[in-house]
């Protein structure tokens, strides 16, 4: 199983709004980030840089290094589920028969 890491920092950042009470709107106003790049951060479509995460995270009142322990704990989680067994397909081959 692949980690994508945006998606987790997505899902820390939401888990975290939802968890305040606070729309998206509000959020985007105090980080100073546009509602449609934080809507994409948080579905993890966009890749935030250090300095927007901070920015976003101080919106949140949510210590960067919080996140960061919440993403950790999201990936090692994701990190312990095992990967899907993938089992070749055997084809059969169907004989014609003269009637």
């Amino acid at each position: 199983m692949v980690v994508v890491l945006r998606r987790e920092v997505g899902d820390v950042l939401r888990t975290r709004r939802q968890h305040l009470g606070r729309t998206l709107r509000d959020v985007s106003a105090n980080a100073s980030v546009s509602l449609g790049y934080l809507s994409e951060v948080e579905r993890g479509e966009k890749e935030a840089s250090s300095e927007l995460l901070a920015s976003i995270c101080a919106a949140l009142d949510l210590p960067m290094s919080a996140m960061l322990k919440d993403l950790s704990a999201r990936v090692e989680q994701a990190e312990a589920i095992p990967a899907p067994v993938v089992l070749p397909v055997r084809r059969e081959t169907q004989s014609v028969r003269a009637a």
